[in-house]
């Protein structure tokens, strides 16, 4: 996403180094690997604490990790360095980890982009029946990394130079006053797509549909995008949000 008025959006980097605080890195050169050269690595969802799998890394596995920000193994039984959802495309994005108190073993914090497991369950040790075919996943962990990056743009930026920075120095009225404009944006796109999707003559026109979607995408981009910044504004973490969402679907 580039700067600009209006919703824009600022897009930071995905690399460890650019996203993970370093103090909730580990250094390869901390870990007492074992003989073989591997530690076991535990690997729990940021969100809940969720245990979701075990592999084991090598300096060079821990290293790529902190590299790119992509959890990254060695394979046991392929000898060789393997990215957790290199073939699925269920990635894990690196949020922290930690050293055991003997420093042989490691305990990695992620945001999960689909199942952990092979068998499509969320969790290696969910014990629950096989999924052939898991519902498409929405990549609703990325919102971490324009969360990072509002974070830094209020804490560092020039309201000069930076549009999330110049929004953030209008206070709550100015952020919030975009939370309503964007949401009014929404709705006037939403009812443009549903009439499209009607069509004249109760027909929907699909190049008209794929237009009108587009430009609902747009403005709903434009709408979470403020959102976040008045949680910024604020200093309420998403995660407080989360949290109600999730207590809700519980109850």
């Amino acid at each position: 996403m580039t700067e600009g008025p209006g919703g824009a959006m600022e897009q930071a980097s995905d690399r460890g180094d650019g996203s993970v605080p370093a103090d909730r890195l580990v250094d390869p050169r901390d870990v007492r690997w074992g003989p073989d050269g591997l530690a076991p690595a535990i690997v729990r969802d940021a969100a809940d604490g969720a245990v979701l799998m075990l592999a084991y890394m090598d300096a060079e596995a821990l290293s790529a990790t902190l590299a790119t920000g992509l959890v990254h193994f060695h394979s046991r039984s392929r000898d060789r360095l393997w990215r957790k959802g290199e073939s699925s495309g269920n990635v894990l994005r690196l949020r922290g980890m930690a050293l055991d108190c003997d420093a042989d073993a490691l305990l990695v914090s992620v945001d999960a982009a689909g199942p952990a497991c092979h068998t499509g369950a969320r969790s290696c040790f969910d014990g629950g029946p096989r999924v052939e075919d898991p519902a498409p996943l929405q990549d609703f962990a990325w919102l971490e990394t324009l969360w990072t990056t509002i974070r830094q743009r209020r804490d560092a930026a020039d309201p000069g130079r930076s549009y999330t920075a110049r929004l953030l120095a209008g206070g709550v009225d100015a952020c919030a006053r975009k939370v309503t404009e964007e949401a009014t944006e929404v709705l006037l796109a939403a009812r443009d797509d549903a009439e499209t999707a009607r069509g004249r003559d109760g027909a929907s026109e699909p190049a008209l549909r794929e237009r009108t979607q587009a430009l609902l995408a747009a403005e709903t981009a434009d709408l979470l995008y403020h959102v976040l910044v008045l949680c910024a504004e604020r200093d309420l973490p998403p995660a407080a949000v989360i949290g109600v969402l999730r207590r809700r679907h519980r109850a």
